[in-house]
């Protein structure tokens, strides 16, 4: 099995640093689920880019922060997170709190989805956003 945790960039000039501690730390959040990492992309774009990809393959006409693709099988996690910087900036903002803070947060976010974790209801989403805080935590010991 193949464990790879890569970082890709669709029309954005984003650019992501500290990628070898960050990719510990997703492969970290996968662990605590009682799972294994095995491939998983993370592709960083605009607004529009996202949305296209919403429209085409969810029939969604909205804009969103993050869409992941599953494909996950058993225990190996594995899937694809289109996260917009856009929307992460913007939601940074309207949260007030940082953009790192904001990206950390929806990157781990996808992660849990990828890891069987749904957020359609109040308690699930409640539940998803208790494990995002945790994650939060680990990523700032690790950065340090």
């Amino acid at each position: 099995m193949r464990v790879s945790v890569n970082y890709f960039f669709e029309d954005t000039a984003f650019r992501l640093k500290n990628k070898s501690i960050i990719s510990a730390w997703v492969k970290s959040i996968i662990k605590s689920e009682n799972k294994k990492a095995g491939m998983l992309c993370f592709i960083f774009c605009s607004d529009s880019y996202l949305h296209e990809i919403n429209i085409k393959y969810l029939n969604r006409d909205t804009y969103t922060d993050v869409i992941a693709f599953d494909y996950s099988e058993n225990e190996i996690v594995s899937g694809d997170i289109y996260i917009s910087i856009e929307r992460i900036e913007e939601n940074a903002v309207k949260m007030k709190t940082t953009f790192l803070n904001e990206l950390y947060r929806v990157m781990a976010h996808g992660t849990l989805h990828l890891s069987g974790y749904s957020d359609k209801t109040k308690s699930k989403k409640l539940i998803m956003t208790k494990k995002e805080d945790i994650h939060l935590k680990t990523i700032y010991q690790l950065m340090k």
